[in-house]
């Protein structure tokens, strides 16, 4: 399998997430909305839709993560890297190790230390402490090692990309010095 081809695919699955993402925003922002008509105009309200409201949050933000690294509009300290002096190659460089040596290690801690609470939570059952709270918390917090998966996928695609890039400049770069 080509290296392009599974960089298509993942950057494929980061866009179905980003696109999962925005339906899950527009359900909580709904849901916010009927939520605060309950409680401030009639007088009612459920501690089950508070807790959906911050389940959803929380997943919009795990799961929305891989679709903003694939689209660079993550936060980055742009000091160095928007300089006009930078060129596509120098910036290439600086993904690549900031992807090596701070995105994938720790994606892989979050994953490899979040497992053990969303197993125990799933083997007690665990649920909302509130009496009317949600059942299955697990499957909140399987949420964290699936966004930090997905992270981690579109980090490596991004890291494959951005090795491209610098290889294409260095092939350019020897074809000028050739031609001089």
């Amino acid at each position: 399998m080509k290296l392009s081809l599974i960089i298509n695919k993942i950057n494929s699955l980061s866009e179905l997430t980003g696109k999962l993402t925005s339906v899950l925003v527009i359900f909580m922002v709904l849901l916010i909305s009927y939520d605060v008509t309950m409680r401030y105009l009639l007088g009612g309200g459920s501690p089950a839709l508070q807790e959906l409201e911050w389940h959803l949050f929380a997943i919009v933000f795990l799961l929305g993560a891989s679709y903003t690294l694939k689209h660079q509009d993550h936060v980055r300290v742009d000091l160095i890297y928007s300089s006009q002096r930078l060129s596509d190659k120098h910036r290439a460089l600086i993904d690549i190790f900031g992807g090596l040596f701070f995105l994938i290690p720790f994606c892989l801690l979050i994953i490899i230390s979040s497992w053990p609470f969303v197993e125990n939570s799933f083997l007690i059952n665990e649920r909302s402490p509130d009496s009317g709270g949600l059942p299955f918390r697990w499957i909140l917090k399987a949420m964290v090692p699936i966004g930090f998966f997905l992270l981690l996928l579109q980090g490596i695609a991004d890291i494959l990309d951005k090795i491209f890039i610098v290889i294409k400049n260095n092939k350019n770069e020897s074809t000028q010095g050739n031609q001089s």
